[in-house]
């Protein structure tokens, strides 16, 4: 034990924070693999730098402006939907939860699949969703499948 905390004094900040993420993360019963961990964690940065501004930090939306994330039929029954909004946006509106929202989305089309793979794997495992991992290889693949918007 006296190793660990020594070890963890000698880390940056930001490696003692991933490192207590992932211990914490696989003490809470998720996914424990390395791999789950480390696209948890850098999607929650990802969602924080990307996403929290319009989706809230706590994935409750804004109010009839943009959908939650927290709690969403869509989000449920959309997985591959979703993940085509995240890279190429959406005009026109989504029915969630029972709410019309009009808002167009504006695509972020600088993500890489593996951080579109990160970002999910953090919604869909956080709040009241409990995915597991998702995989870069599925991400591409279904990219490769969406129909940008125009």
């Amino acid at each position: 034990m006296i190793r660990v905390i020594s070890f963890c004094f000698k880390l940056s900040p930001f490696r003692f924070l991933f490192f207590a993420s992932c211990f914490l993360l696989s003490s809470c019963g998720k996914n424990s693999s390395p791999k789950f961990n480390q696209y948890y964690v850098q999607g929650e940065s990802l969602y924080l730098r990307h996403c929290s501004n319009c989706h809230q930090k706590d994935g409750s939306g804004l109010r009839r402006v943009y959908p939650p994330l927290n709690t969403s039929d869509y989000m449920q029954q959309n997985f591959e939907a979703v993940i085509c909004l995240i890279r190429y946006g959406k005009n026109g509106g989504l029915m969630i939860n029972g709410q019309q929202f009009n808002q167009p989305m504006k695509g972020i089309a600088s993500l890489s699949d593996l951080e579109i793979a990160e970002i999910t794997t953090y919604i869909y495992n956080t709040w009241t969703h409990e995915k597991g991992l998702v995989e870069v290889k599925d991400v591409s693949v279904i990219l490769n499948n969406c129909q940008p918007v125009r």
